[in-house]
């Protein structure tokens, strides 16, 4: 029996914002005080995850912070020619970075744990509790990253702008969140506002089968839910919500997997051994429970 439109409604609409709000702000504000001991003129702030893409729903708790190091990048030269390589290797020559990556995020943890109690550095990001008036918050620390597609000099190169960032065991990866963002927006406003409210309905989904045991935590990541509807044709949304997941739903189960792409557009979706895709049995997993849950 599919589940009732009513509640389908209630799932679509957006959680609260206004602590978030304030959350972000504060933060902000305490990393780009003079008083930082890294160099503010290389650093930039930015919102990523549900409360940046205005997918976020109640259950939501955590604001997701960038901290980026722009003054230095790391890339990646795998689509150059072998004349653009030649050019690139020359053009660098033997320089060399004079703050990168480690000595911002060593600065930048020594900073973000006096500013605030508890800290804990996690993988991926350093974890600040929140408190009465302010929400929690993971503040990622990353470095600017280019995936290079031509380089003849360093006023004629083409190139993707994103950031990268290393986890606890030195893997880097490399990630497009502004990209991401953008591309969720356009999507949205290509299917007349339903994009958004979908994900929501998706995500709540999600959580509620969590509460039920019929799905463990971390096996659907919010981004790779809103990576998962983005693949759909802009025709598919609209009608009612009942429609809606129906058509999103059986549109996902018959396309071919390994052609779903990341909202960022930069990465595949469903890959295995990829810090950047959803593994293949953890999206096989939430299919089945959908399915399981929609029919009962």
């Amino acid at each position: 029996m599919a589940m009732a439109e009513s509640q389908l409604e209630i799932w679509s609409g957006p959680g609260k914002t206004g602590q978030f709000t304030d959350t972000y702000n504060r933060i902000r504000d305490n990393l780009l005080d003079r008083g930082a001991s890294y160099p503010l003129a290389n650093t930039e702030i930015f919102l990523q995850g549900s409360y940046k893409n205005d997918t976020n729903v109640y259950a939501d708790s955590d604001v997701d912070i960038v901290l980026n190091h722009n003054g230095a990048f790391y890339k990646d030269l795998s689509r150059l020619s072998a004349a653009d390589r030649q050019a690139y290797d020359a053009a660098v020559g033997g320089t060399a970075v004079q703050y990168g990556y480690a000595d911002f995020k060593k600065d930048a943890t020594a900073y973000i744990s006096r500013l605030y109690n508890n800290v804990r550095v996690g993988t991926k990001a350093l974890y600040i509790p929140g408190n009465a008036s302010r929400r929690n918050a993971d503040v990622l620390i990353g470095s600017e990253f280019r995936r290079y597609h031509e380089f003849k000099s360093w006023q004629n190169q083409r190139y993707d702008e994103g950031i990268c960032f290393f986890t606890s065991s030195g893997t880097m990866i490399e990630n497009f969140p502004k990209q991401h963002s953008t591309n969720c927006t356009t999507k949205h406003q290509n299917t007349k506002s339903w994009f958004k409210p979908m994900v929501r309905i998706f995500k709540n989904m999600r959580n509620t089968m969590i509460e039920k045991k019929l799905l463990a935590e971390g096996v659907a990541p919010s981004y790779f839910i809103e990576g998962m509807l983005y693949n759909l044709p802009d025709h598919k949304f609209g009608g009612s919500y009942q429609a809606t997941w129906i058509d999103c739903f059986n549109h996902i189960v018959s396309a071919k997997r390994d052609d779903l792409v990341c909202a960022n557009y930069m990465h595949w979706l469903v890959r295995d051994n990829s810090p950047t895709s959803w593994p293949v049995a953890n999206f096989n997993t939430f299919m089945a429970a959908l399915k399981k849950n929609w029919e009962s």
